[in-house]
């Protein structure tokens, strides 16, 4: 049996430093942790966990949407972590398109929203968001009271019934209380016959397999066109 908890959000929300802080921290409760990273260009990410005595791998998906390369990747992600006897698997990925989400429901989902992005970011993160178990508010160190309220509510509107966490990063302050969320959450005793919480973008079209021309004529396959209305002047 093993927990397998989801950390996905955009670019530079502080995934990593949180995540780095967490896993300290359940290592403290007695709980041993590995560490999977998902990106698209770099891998330098899985150093961090290493130098904290975390075992953690990265995969590039390079061409490929990092979240599609991720659930295709699960088994695999799945016998690595029982390889190294963890108790728990973080599988930590970037949502690019904010329409995808990775989340399976057999995961425990986590989405880490930037406290300082505008008040109107959560409801742009689709997915991601609406589907989470938690959220992290990263950098609350950097707004007001009255701003963090805000922000809370514009993640309530998008999903009412997640945990959310404030948490400042680069000094620890709240990962205590996310580190016990994680703890008390259900393990999973495999990934087989896990199933994804929201289908992913339909696809694929001729420039997901390399196509660079532009124009209608080199156009193919699932292809989405813009209806425009009539001037209104």
């Amino acid at each position: 049996m093993r927990k397998i908890v989801l950390f996905s959000g955009s670019s530079a929300v502080g995934k990593t430093a949180v995540l780095s802080w967490v896993v300290d921290c359940l290592r403290e409760r007695g709980l041993s942790s590995a560490v999977c990273k998902i990106d698209c260009v770099s891998d330098e990410d899985k150093e961090t966990f290493r130098a904290l005595g975390v075992p953690a791998v990265a995969g590039i998906s390079a061409d490929i949407c990092p979240d599609h390369y991720l659930v295709s990747n699960i088994p695999e992600i799945w016998s690595w972590a029982d390889g190294r006897g963890s108790d728990v698997l973080f599988v930590e990925t970037a949502g690019l398109c904010n329409r995808c989400s990775p989340a399976t429901r057999s995961m425990v989902a986590g989405c880490v929203v930037d406290a300082t992005a505008s008040c109107k970011a959560p409801g742009h993160l689709g997915p991601m968001l609406s589907q989470a178990d938690f959220v992290v508010l990263t950098k609350v160190d950097m707004i007001s009271q009255a701003e963090r309220e805000i922000v809370c509510r514009a993640v309530a509107d998008v999903n009412p019934g997640a945990e959310v966490f404030a948490v400042d990063a680069l000094a620890g302050y709240g990962v205590q209380a996310l580190s016990r969320y994680i703890e008390t959450a259900p393990a999973v005793g495999t990934y087989e016959g896990d199933v994804l919480r929201h289908a992913m973008p339909a696809g694929v079209c001729s420039y997901c397999v390399g196509e660079c021309r532009v124009g209608s004529a080199f156009q193919q396959g699932v292809v989405g066109k813009m209806e425009f209305e009539e001037d209104a002047r």
